[in-house]
């Protein structure tokens, strides 16, 4: 559900946020927070090493388990759903039977009071983890493993799933979000179900102080700067680019769908690549 605002102003007028009532109201888990500095904007010399970056709310960082295979065949309690300021999706903090907490990416429809569990052959149930090569084709999963005992690198944004097509041998059929279809091995464990806040992409910021709260500072166009400042930049009034090869970045480079991908001995295990959306 998305929260709607009373137009009492301009910048409120059409502005959403997301409605976080299904949260547990508390304070985060204090033995698994970090302090997190902050990387981006200027450096020590007071020169901007990471541009449009900057500023935005203190945050602390929540230790997330994306592995959970330590805990093998051990019982999970949700404990409480919470926000998580460094990550799209909610977040779940579990209590295990050993008596220990831990932070896991929540699924979208876990509840708390809900029990999980990480097997090799679990079941079929939303927050479990197991193997790929037990996960029924056609079910949505999580937070995938690439290499076993890695933890989860694919699919961790809000509201993202991938889909388990086929198992072949030693290897299963996913297809991701993207579109990518590709194998992965059948002993790498995901998790399953689709991932929580599911409608993130559809919050509307409604005004530029809300991009500076979460450290996002103004962009601008190259075509709006001097010559000095950017490949793009001069002339009189509203000028093209005017350059053979294409968009540059301000360092000169090549911008704008270039591949950066550099040929890899994974490349074999993608089955189709995601296929570009089509300009309007």
């Amino acid at each position: 559900m998305l929260k709607k605002y009373k137009p009492t102003s301009p910048g409120r007028r059409q502005m959403t946020s997301v409605d976080y009532s299904v949260l547990t109201k508390k304070e985060p888990e204090k033995k698994l927070i970090r302090k997190l500095v902050k990387k981006a904007g200027r450096g020590f010399m007071g020169r901007i090493t990471v541009r449009h970056r900057g500023g935005g709310h203190k945050k602390r960082y929540r230790l997330i388990d994306f592995k959970r295979c330590d805990k093998l065949n051990i019982p999970a309690k949700v404990f409480s759903l919470e926000y998580d300021p460094n990550r799209s999706a909610f977040i779940a903090l579990l209590n295990y039977t050993d008596g220990e907490k831990r932070y896991i990416i929540a699924p979208n429809g876990l509840k708390v009071g809900q029990e999980i569990v990480c097997q090799e052959k679990a079941e079929m149930k939303i927050g479990n983890r197991m193997f790929l090569k037990n996960i029924t084709p056609g079910a949505y999963v999580h937070s995938i493993e690439l290499s076993p005992k890695k933890g989860g690198q694919l699919v961790r944004a809000a509201g993202s799933s991938a889909q388990v097509m086929a198992h072949e041998g030693n290897y299963t059929q996913m297809k991701l979000s993207s579109g990518e279809i590709r194998l992965v091995l059948g002993n790498c464990f995901a998790t399953l179900g689709q991932l929580s806040n599911i409608e993130h992409n559809v919050v509307v910021i409604g005004k530029a102080g809300r991009n500076r709260w979460l450290g996002r500072r103004p962009t601008v166009r190259g075509t709006a700067m001097n010559p000095v400042d950017h490949p793009h930049g001069g002339g009189e009034q509203r000028q093209p680019i005017g350059l053979r090869k294409g968009p540059k970045t301000p360092w000169g480079k090549p911008a704008y769908g270039v591949k950066t991908r550099k040929k890899k001995v994974s490349d074999r295990l993608i089955i189709n690549r995601r296929t570009k959306k089509k300009k309007k």
